[in-house]
């Protein structure tokens, strides 16, 4: 079977990429270990956060806004709800290095966004107790995305639009020959023009089979919801935030079709090789007792642990995206390692991705993703 191109990987950046091929009416073929969505990788547990004004460096302003608008977009060609506009508010000390990247993004952004003290921050969302010491600045046009419902909406929409979907297929044999891909997953052979790498923390294991491998190091994450009143902690009622103290980072939703609310940590984890079966949560004290902590000492109310999940964040040396074509391959395009900040940008990532396929070069700038900065290993 031939393609214009084949997806290894059809989490949030391999689905949305198949989407817009096949929008260009490309031949696209996806190939999943799994069956998307599901919770091997990292875009279940219901909902992400999308911030425009951004603490981890403003070259992600003009992707955050793009993205954005293909979310709405997206919205209307699904038919169904994926974004609430809740605003974000972005939490830290007045020195907190984050904070000041997310107002100075903001202001060189004209972005709309409002500086707060803690004591406007817990006059206006009662859910808060947040001590003198913090700081806020709200962006009222970002909010929360529904994460399982988009891996759905983009499924059905690129397949409906003629893409091939494999799923529950590993790729077993993979050879860069002639100009094509050649690659045999399942019991099929594929020949593709080009080939999208969007695998997670799988990532090294596509791209051994061509005899490289990247700087990725998967993490284990956990996230958890409380029971919490909807009056004060719905999302008509609460934002959705992020926390940084110097110490610590936190996120968080508002309870979202009730489902109470949701805090994860977003520093620290623990570090695993991409083959281990994760531990599940709660095995390790910290799951529960770090959010439990957090809430006790930040929330007004008192709240009860509900659940946990646990998902894979896969991290670069520098926390910074990959998006490039892989060194020796000149059809082979890598976007990995997107390190727990990365679902909110897969509208436009998989929009980027197409270009690259279609017209070789990306309409938006993506030299900070390069992989020039890394050193890239040939087995």
């Amino acid at each position: 079977m031939e393609f214009d191109a084949i997806i290894i990987g059809g989490g949030s950046m391999g689905m949305a990429a198949a989407y817009h091929l096949t929008k260009r009416r490309k031949r696209v073929a996806v190939i999943d270990a799994f069956d998307p969505p599901h919770s091997e990788g990292s875009h279940h547990g219901e909902t992400r956060l999308i911030r425009h004004a951004y603490g981890e460096g403003g070259n992600y302003v003009p992707l955050a806004l793009r993205a954005q608008t293909l979310w709405l977009e997206l919205e209307q060609a699904a038919g169904r709800k994926l974004f609430y506009q809740t605003g974000v508010l972005n939490i830290g000390t007045e020195s907190s290095s984050f904070l000041h990247n997310v107002i100075e993004s903001a202001e060189t952004h004209q972005l709309p966004h409002e500086r707060l003290t803690a004591s406007d921050i817990n006059s206006r969302w009662g859910g808060f107790q947040l001590p003198d010491s913090l700081m806020g600045c709200f962006e009222p046009n970002s909010g929360v995305l529904l994460s399982e419902e988009i891996i759905r909406a983009y499924r059905e929409l690129a397949v409906v639009q003629g893409a091939h979907l494999m799923t529950n297929t590993r790729v077993k044999q993979m050879v860069d020959q002639e100009g094509a891909i050649h690659i045999i997953a399942g019991d099929k052979k594929f020949t593709a023009k080009q080939l999208i790498v969007t695998a997670g923390k799988g990532t090294n294991a596509v791209l051994s089979l061509l005899g490289t491998s990247l700087p990725l190091q998967p993490v284990r994450k956990t996230f958890s919801w409380f029971n919490a009143a909807e009056a004060v902690y719905g999302p008509d009622a609460f934002p959705a935030w992020s926390f940084e103290n110097g110490e610590s980072t936190y996120y968080g939703f508002p309870s979202i079709a009730q489902a109470g609310l949701k805090i994860g940590r977003h520093d620290r984890g623990v570090a695993v090789s991409a083959e281990d079966k994760l531990a599940s949560f709660g095995d390790y004290p910290e799951d529960v007792q770090e959010v439990t902590q957090f809430v006790d000492r930040h929330m007004s109310e008192k709240l009860v642990h509900k659940d946990g999940k646990i998902c894979t964040y896969t991290n670069t040396p520098d926390g910074d995206f990959v998006i490039d074509r892989l060194p020796g391959h000149p059809s082979v395009i890598v976007a990995c390692g997107f390190s727990g900040h990365g679902f909110k940008f897969s509208s436009v990532v998989g929009e980027i991705l197409s270009e690259l396929v279609t017209e070789g070069q990306s309409s938006l700038d993506i030299s900070h993703f390069s992989l020039d900065r890394f050193q890239v290993i040939f087995s």
